[in-house]
């Protein structure tokens, strides 16, 4: 099982683009992929579920990763994270 944390920079928070990129990001992989923000848990393959932790600008995001491609899968979304959330 992999963690790492983020912290989002894009001024306007993780809206409708933003999600739905990590979403994508996300369902490319086997592992098991959870965000937490605030100690509620979403499913980063569904889209609704990660919109739901309503992460606004400067809060810290927690992803776990948990399968075959873990280490893949965690260096991936920290990249797509950068590029896309700020």
């Amino acid at each position: 099982m992999i963690t790492f944390r983020y912290t989002i920079g894009d001024k306007h928070g993780i809206h409708a683009r933003p999600a739905g990129i990590l979403v994508n990001c996300a369902k490319r992989f086997s592992s098991d992929i959870k965000v937490e923000k605030d100690g509620k848990t979403a499913d980063a393959k569904r889209l609704l579920s990660v919109m739901s932790l309503a992460g606004k600008h400067g809060e810290e995001l927690t992803f776990t990763v948990h399968g075959s491609d873990e280490a893949l899968a965690a260096e991936e979304l920290e990249r797509c994270c950068h590029e896309n959330i700020g």
